[in-house]
């Protein structure tokens, strides 16, 4: 079965807006132990930036392969006939 472009988009923005929010608390606690002070704010934009980009890097990855998968079903399916 094949999964739709919202279908892609919504699983890859849940999986990065958890991963936004594990990043967060990995940078508050992990920071301060190699003397990397910076401001809360400043941790927010660090993590807003990378769940961006892996919302996009996600969402084509996932199109990707259903593009893949898809294309070795129909051949699977073509061989039998």
């Amino acid at each position: 079965m094949q999964q739709s472009r919202l279908a892609s988009f919504i699983e890859a923005l849940a999986n990065a807006l958890l991963g936004y929010f594990v990043a967060l608390a990995s940078q508050l606690v992990l920071f301060p132990f190699f003397d990397i002070h910076i401001p809360i704010s400043t941790n927010l934009w660090i993590g807003a930036w990378f769940t961006l980009i892996s919302i996009v890097r996600s969402y084509i990855l996932r199109r990707w392969f259903n593009a893949r998968l898809h294309r070795i079903a129909e051949q699977m399916a073509k061989n039998l006939s």
